[in-house]
């Protein structure tokens, strides 16, 4: 059975090593810093793969850090300690219903479709309650604020790893908008009152540190946020940025001949449940005909590096490629993402999804679950998904071939997967959708498993 070794490679930074709640902080800009000398990104931005390469082979390196899959027993937990069981509910399945969300929310936004506002003679667009993020016209230098909030619940076991998806879901909403930079980030955190004080003072650190490398590879930094505590764990966080006009592109632009596309596959939330299924022998053995364990580690490992995985190249190449609407797909899945974002636009449109990209294995295992995951119909939650872009179709093929290069690091892809038509503002799949199997990236070693239930 394969092993699953991640390597880390982690860049050095200027860090002013203050703690805040269990937390160390990169040191903040000075204060007569420019926006300029505040952002300086890299020449292309990176992905994870820049500081988390999986490898086979041997893992002594003097200049990498080297991070083992997590093994309780190396951190003197017990080897059945599971960071998922502190909570009832996975990653962004959290979510209340969209339908009765909209109902809950419709009272501190009478307008769905805020006015844009004139700040010395140019037209700034507003964004509010709805969407991935909040755009708010500033009242200097017709500058913007764009902000927004997120919180999941674990989903994945490895904590270090944990921390890095919190922080790359709650980045995404800014990304789903073109923005590529952000000036700041929060954590929210809540510490489970049914840890034992061992596996508080092993386990949180771990997270906080993966959260905190994630948004140093974003270019951002972390600086304060609120930890509380609370029956199940919560992770989550606030990304903050101000922006000029021409640094984010709003999602209302969508036209007929537009077409779809997406930049991680389907999937996760399935991967994430079979996954804790390998330790449930009633669950197991309603699947293992159509999936080996092989299949399953494959996933999860697939899952959890894709969620891992900042969608800031995708970010950037929406300006490139002249897109005209985005959304990332998380809590209501695929087809609720997408009727979401097909609602806010300023044509009369509709969204009509054919191909459903998704992890290997996983849409044979929804098959065989019934109605169980909803990912046929495009209802399964995701955590830390692609982004859904709606781009001209001379510019498709090119962008999907572009987030392929090398030159913005390992792992990224991109599908062509529906059309934009003239409609009624909706989206809907069709009923036999192609299904594209996507293969697992990560490389293996061949050495013995940890017993488990189907051993």
């Amino acid at each position: 059975m394969p092993r699953f070794v991640t390597r880390m490679t982690l860049t050095p930074t200027n860090r002013l090593q203050s703690e805040h709640g269990g937390a160390i902080f990169r040191q903040a800009p000075s204060e007569g810093a420019s926006p300029k000398d505040r952002r300086q990104p890299p020449p292309s931005p990176p992905s994870l793969s820049d500081v988390a390469r999986v490898e086979a082979g041997p893992t002594d390196s003097t200049d990498m850090s080297v991070r083992e899959s997590f093994n309780p027993e190396s951190y003197e937990l017990d080897k059945n300690f599971r960071l998922t069981r502190f909570a009832e509910l996975k990653g962004t399945g959290c979510k209340v219903p969209q339908e009765v969300l909209q109902k809950l929310l419709e009272n501190l936004q009478e307008n769905h479709y805020q006015e844009d506002e004139e700040f010395l003679g140019a037209v700034m667009p507003r964004l509010g309650i709805g969407m991935d993020t909040c755009v708010i016209p500033l009242r200097h230098g017709g500058l913007s604020l764009v902000q927004t909030t997120d919180y999941i619940y674990p989903i994945v076991d490895d904590p270090y790893m944990m921390g890095r998806v919190t922080c790359a879901n709650v980045l995404s909403d800014l990304y789903a908008m073109g923005v590529t930079e952000c000036d700041n980030m929060l954590m929210l955190l809540g510490v489970s009152n049914k840890m034992s004080e061992k596996e508080r003072d092993k386990v949180m650190p771990l997270v906080i540190q993966g959260f905190k490398d994630a948004a140093e590879e974003a270019g951002t930094s972390v600086t304060g946020g609120q930890t509380v505590l609370n029956p199940w764990v919560v992770l989550g966080g606030v990304a903050t940025t101000v922006c000029q006009p021409n640094e984010f592109i709003m999602p209302d632009n969508a036209v007929p001949g537009d077409v779809l596309v997406l930049t991680k596959p389907l999937g996760t939330q399935v991967a994430v449940a079979v996954h804790q299924w390998l330790d449930m022998a009633d669950k197991w053995n309603k699947i293992k005909l159509v999936v080996t364990q092989e299949d399953v580690e494959l996933a999860y490992h697939e899952a959890m590096m894709n969620m891992a995985r900042l969608n800031r190249t995708a970010a950037s190449l929406m300006h490139t490629f002249n897109a005209h609407a985005a959304t990332d797909i998380t809590g209501f899945g695929i087809l609720g993402h997408a009727q979401t974002l097909a609602k806010q636009q300023r044509s009369e449109v509709s969204f009509v999804i054919h191909n459903l990209p998704v992890l290997a294995k996983m849409a044979a295992v929804s098959k065989a679950c019934g109605n169980m995951f909803g990912l046929m119909h495009g209802t399964c939650p995701e955590t830390s998904g692609g982004l859904l872009i709606c781009l001209p179709r001379e510019q498709a093929a090119r962008f999907c071939a572009e987030i392929k290069s090398p030159k913005y690091g390992e792992g990224h892809q991109a599908w062509i997967i529906g059309i934009v038509e003239k409609g009624n503002r909706t989206a809907r799949i069709i009923d036999k959708p192609r299904i594209i199997e996507v293969a697992p990236q990560v490389i293996t070693q061949n050495i013995n498993p940890t017993p488990s239930v189907t051993s």
